[in-house]
């Protein structure tokens, strides 16, 4: 006889695994592309966009973008001071200042400015770039034995004695600085190709100046954002973090803090360096007043916004806060309560300082780690995708 009760429903069979690749089966249908190809995909994307920008936008917008590409180098050394390591510095225009005046004393022929003679060592320009940040690298390697045994309020006040003593030396040292009325910057010729006005015709777009300088100042970014992610994700980063959080544990456990602090402020002073490298060869003309207590407050506000810690974070937070005032300046008859600067109104710098300033503000109680850490939220799975 059967054992098959009659009228009885069979039992289920279990459905049989898809294979991989086929996207059948409980669990495979729908499913998108990869996270990280998506990811890849879009830093692709987004490489190919800035490497084309030169052909589409005019002198304006590229200078704006040089500026954020230049600010965003000087905030990830100062991310890898303050973010990383925890140590608050209030100079770091003053070595903005010593990479743009370096460059300008090694590559300049002398000549005079403002009724002053300027001295010039005349050395080729990329050598004179390179120096030049050496030379803000050994500023700060003279500050580290200060820097690496003070830290928090203590270090801050030390620092910005620095800011003082630069605006002093740059207004009174006119040989060197051209005092207020500064000096003019030397082009940057490298692989025999002369980074100034003179037109290079590429696919019949005329590269003058901006146009040459946006791929150097791409090719800078890049690799200053690679070392200092390599930095922060390896050995020397878990050490800094481990000083910023506990110093004293840190000690403990083998790490050298003066030493890595002392290290960290040399690094972010060569950083710094090359970012004035980078502003004096966008600005052409290099001037005391810019290397002064705001530039330095705005890079706080760059990684604060940003978000400490982070080079993305760096990156853009240097974006948003050098180009807002640029934007307001481009708009300014088109915006409420904004009038041109002279005009008796709110200038554009002045709006642009309460809105970064109100930004702070708003990071700090609402979003502590900064704009680098907002991420779209992931879709809730269904209860067939986590059986």
């Amino acid at each position: 006889m059967s054992d098959v009760i009659p009228g009885a429903a069979a039992a289920p069979t279990e459905a049989a695994p898809a294979l991989p690749g086929t996207g059948t089966g409980t669990g495979g249908a729908g499913r998108g592309p990869r996270p990280g190809r998506v990811r890849y995909a879009l830093w692709a994307a987004g490489g190919a966009l800035l490497l084309a920008l030169p052909f589409y936008l005019d002198r304006f917008w590229l200078q704006a973008g040089l500026f954020a590409i230049a600010a965003g180098i000087g905030a990830i050394g100062l991310n890898l001071l303050t973010g990383a390591t925890g140590q608050l510095s209030m100079g770091h225009a003053f070595f903005l200042a010593v990479g743009a005046y370096g460059y300008c004393a090694l590559a300049g022929d002398g000549g005079r400015s403002g009724g002053h003679e300027l001295v010039g060592l005349g050395l080729p320009s990329w050598l004179a770039a390179l120096l030049a940040v050496a030379l803000a690298g050994a500023a700060g390697g003279l500050f580290s034995p200060i820097a690496g045994r003070l830290r928090g309020a203590y270090l801050g006040i030390a620092t910005l004695a620095l800011i003082f003593i630069g605006q002093h030396v740059l207004f009174n040292a006119t040989s060197l600085t051209g005092g207020f009325n500064g000096r003019a910057v030397e082009p940057l010729s490298l692989l025999g190709i002369t980074f100034d006005d003179t037109e290079t015709v590429v696919a019949a777009v005329p590269f003058q100046s901006a146009e040459k300088l946006w791929y150097v100042a791409l090719g800078a970014l890049l690799g200053c954002a690679l070392f200092a992610r390599g930095v922060l994700r390896g050995r020397p980063g878990r050490a800094l973090n481990a000083i910023r959080d506990h110093n004293i544990a840190a000690g403990v456990m083998g790490v050298p803090v003066a030493r890595y602090r002392a290290a960290v402020f040399v690094l972010s002073s060569m950083y710094a360096g090359l970012a004035g490298v980078l502003l004096a060869l966008v600005f052409q003309r290099t001037v005391p007043d810019y290397f002064g207590m705001v530039l330095a407050l705005e890079y706080l506000a760059m990684i604060v916004i940003g978000g400490l810690g982070t080079v993305a974070g760096a990156v853009i937070g240097a974006a948003f806060v050098s180009l807002l005032p640029q934007l307001l300046t481009r708009y300014s008859d088109a915006l409420p309560l904004v009038s041109a600067p002279g005009t008796g109104g709110v200038s554009p710098g002045e709006a642009s300082r309460y809105l970064y300033g109100a930004a702070v503000v708003a990071v700090v109680l609402f979003l502590p780690g900064g704009l680098a850490r907002i991420r779209p939220s992931k879709p809730a799975r269904t209860p067939k995708e986590t059986a």
